[in-house]
């Protein structure tokens, strides 16, 4: 699944006007990125949400073959953040597979594929890919796996259940690999945050583990210095 019905809003006038699925970096639209990533990985078809521009995204996917089959996924009320957004589509999933889950705002060079297997050997229920960056919010991770977040813009901590060893703050990096169980463990209802999920089934009992994405194969578009950086970055180096 691709997540990309978020309204851009950090982008400023350029993502008021323009989905940021289809802002362009070096030739290609982060959904077209994206896609290709997933494909890659070994998936056959492809949940798109949207609500922002729903209908441009649309008419884009209509005029590509991106190699899989795409099912849109229309939250016409407003956007339901990665949970909600997960539990909206969940009906759209063949559940023959794990879901691999991938924010339309970051650009990966790793093999996927990599995340895929290593979740396959796990037994975890689900595997977020994580990095070492500065952030304000982080999740924490232990022996175990994960185990609580930490804020650091509000001074905020919190754990889900008591740690076993080390605890090692990580940062969230909006792909994951998830075993189709999980579509029938959703509780929560409306708009949330898939991490509000993760965190719950990691309190009772569920192994949800970390996997280690280094920095420099990943980037985040997320506001104008951030697109701006991407762009000037891969202006010259196209295998990103």
């Amino acid at each position: 699944m691709i997540f990309a019905a978020g309204r851009g809003s950090r982008l400023g006038a350029l993502g008021e006007r323009t989905p940021k699925a289809l802002i362009e970096i070096a030739g290609l639209t982060m959904l077209e990125r994206t896609a290709r990533s997933l494909v890659g990985a070994g998936a056959r078809r492809v949940v798109v949400n949207v609500h922002h521009h729903a209908d441009r995204i649309e008419r884009f996917l209509a005029e590509r073959d991106l190699g899989a089959e795409i099912v849109l996924s229309r939250e016409p009320g407003g956007p339901l953040e990665t949970g909600g957004g997960l539990l909206h589509a969940r009906d759209l999933f063949h559940r023959d597979g794990p879901l691999l889950l991938h924010n339309v705002d970051v650009i990966c060079r790793a093999d996927l594929r990599e995340l895929v297997d290593a979740h396959a050997r796990s037994g975890a229920l689900a595997m977020l890919a994580v990095n070492e960056r500065e952030t304000a919010r982080y999740l924490l991770f232990d022996d175990l796996g994960l185990v609580g977040r930490e804020d650091r813009g509000c001074a905020q901590r919190s754990e889900v259940r008591p740690p076993r060893g080390a605890v090692r703050a990580l940062a969230f990096a909006g792909i994951q690999v998830c075993a189709p169980a999980i579509l029938d463990l959703i509780e929560e209802r409306g708009v949330f945050p898939i991490v509000d999920l993760y965190l719950r089934l990691a309190g009772s009992g569920r192994r949800i583990e970390p996997w280690r994405l280094a920095n420099d194969d990943w980037i985040e578009i997320g506001n104008p210095e951030r697109l701006a950086a991407a762009r000037r970055r891969l202006e010259g180096n196209r295998t990103l």
